[in-house]
């Protein structure tokens, strides 16, 4: 299959391309910069480069790639470390998340492109009502905090848009694994506290696991929407002081106000479901990962990628970096 992978040198991307093309598939992998065209090439895409944006230019990018599917991962997070102005922090992501998707899908129909996967995101968007567990088809929050309902209305934009178009949206849970990104400086300077007593619960998958699910996802038909979580969600108070020991940080505390609630949000638990953090005590959420374990630790890979109620990703035994045996089934 020819695939498109739109903002291929992304962090997912270093880890996409190369499962990508050892499932066979031929890239092309854009990026906004000239100078990550090389780090395409190694990865085993071939590089272009592209403002998604620019709809004149992603019209031309898509006719000349002639791919089967696109894959859209463009975002704008690099450097990003002011939470407290969520909104403002996340403009340029949000902007790529409704006007470049908009742009990228008038491409794709131009161009006769059905086959869409396309980066959301699952945690913390999910109305806190009814049970702790939740799955795609349950309501997204309403009133979300006030500092973020640009983001998350920005998200529900993508969402729905590719899911007019037949594609599939996949609501991942907070990435880890990316040896650059931003956590240790953070930690650091004590800029991501623990709000309240800690009790927000938290669903994160590796990036490893994030591109396998991703390349599942292209043997399947849509519209559909996947959260795609590990299947060990914990408590702030759990994994950001082992976060912290790793990278030699101390950490903070403060009471939650109306921002802080976000970080106690229902987020995307085993099988896609939703812990509410109000409920986490409860049987039907699957247990925390516990200090000091390999995972609670952040050690790479080894999460199983989880599918949500429509379909799943599943192993006869556990997942590792070296053997990923997964399947997804009970598609709708």
């Amino acid at each position: 299959m020819r695939v498109l992978v739109v903002g291929a040198s992304g962090v997912i991307g270093n880890h996409l391309v190369p499962h990508l093309r050892e499932r066979g598939h031929e890239v092309t992998g854009t990026s906004r910069s000239p100078g990550k065209a090389g780090k395409l090439r190694e990865l085993g895409a071939e590089p272009v480069v592209l403002d998604v944006l620019d709809a004149q230019a992603v019209r031309a990018a898509v006719a000349a790639a002639r791919p089967d599917a696109i894959i859209y991962q463009a975002t704008a997070l690099a450097g990003v470390s002011d939470f407290k102005h969520f909104d403002a922090s996340f403009a340029a992501t949000s902007r790529l998340r409704t006007e470049g998707t908009d742009i990228l899908l008038a491409a794709a129909r131009a161009a006769g492109v059905g086959r869409i996967v396309a980066q959301s995101y699952a945690s913390h968007r999910y109305a806190r009502e009814g049970g702790p567990v939740k799955t795609e088809d349950d309501p997204l929050d309403p009133a979300p905090p006030t500092a973020t309902r640009k983001a998350f209305a920005a998200l529900a934009h993508l969402d729905q848009a590719v899911n007019g178009a037949g594609g599939i949206a996949l609501r991942y849970g907070n990435f880890y694994g990316d040896p650059g990104d931003g956590w240790p400086a953070l930690m650091r300077a004590r800029k991501f506290p623990v709000v309240g007593d800690g009790g927000g619960v938290w669903s994160h998958i590796h990036l490893h696991d994030a591109a396998v699910a991703t390349v599942l996802a292209l043997g399947h038909d849509g519209p559909a929407i996947y959260n795609i979580v590990d299947d060990e969600p914990a408590p702030t108070r759990v994994w950001l002081p082992e976060l912290a020991k790793i990278v030699g940080a101390r950490v903070g505390g403060f009471a939650a106000d109306r921002f802080g609630e976000l970080r106690g949000r229902t987020t995307v638990a085993e099988d896609g479901a939703i812990c509410d953090p109000l409920q986490a005590a409860s049987t039907a959420c699957p247990p925390p990962c516990r200090p000091g374990s390999p995972r609670a630790a952040g050690a790479p890979a080894g999460s199983r990628p989880v599918f949500g109620k429509r379909g799943r990703i599943r192993s006869a035994s556990f997942c590792s970096s070296s053997s990923l045996v997964c399947q997804m089934s009970g598609h709708r």
